[in-house]
């Protein structure tokens, strides 16, 4: 289920080919809620700047895919199909999840919240219904910035920090997570 790091097309996507990758994700969101009838984790990686798909962003993923899979096994909840791909918008994965929506949205927030590299997760979780669970619904504040105490949202919008600098906090993040050996 991890994708192999090297293979990375390290392609600059352009804003049409983001746009229509996100699309494109949201079919295959409703087709796997349509098939299954269980609350789906759909995840990917926050990546700034154009290249989405590189080996840092596949490293961090993978990260990301075993610790859903502990979580879910922990959890006693069964994973019914998953699966991990590659798109313009950079790597993806679908779990389809017996649980509870709402207890497997805040299980993710929590994962989100303790792992090292959880801040660099975008875990979102869609009910069978296709509602998608959000921090708002939990009255949880917006996620900070990854360099200061900021909303993300706010330090993205006003170009606050460099991509250097974001991209050199995601490696050190990502080094942390490995020298302690954290899936």
């Amino acid at each position: 289920m991890h994708l192999l790091p090297e293979h990375a097309t390290c392609h600059a996507v352009s804003i049409p080919e983001l746009l229509a990758s996100r699309d494109e994700r949201q079919a295959r969101q409703h087709a796997w809620l349509t098939r299954h009838c269980a609350p789906l984790v759909s995840f990917t990686v926050v990546a700034p700047g154009p290249i989405k798909d590189s080996e840092l962003t596949r490293r961090i993923f993978n990260h990301g895919i075993t610790a859903l899979l502990t979580l879910a096994e922990k959890s006693g909840w069964i994973v019914r199909e998953q699966s991990t791909r590659v798109s313009a918008s950079g790597p993806e994965g679908l779990l389809s999840i017996e649980a509870p929506a709402h207890d497997l949205k805040l299980a993710t927030i929590e994962l989100e919240h303790s792992h090292p590299l959880g801040r660099l997760w975008d875990l979102d979780v869609l009910t069978p219904e296709g509602e998608i669970l959000s921090r708002r619904h939990f009255t949880l504040p917006a996620r900070r910035c990854l360099l200061c105490e900021q909303s993300a949202a706010d330090c993205a919008r006003g170009k606050t920090h460099t991509l250097s600098e974001l991209l050199i906090r995601m490696e050190e993040l990502l080094h942390d997570a490995d020298s302690r050996n954290i899936d």
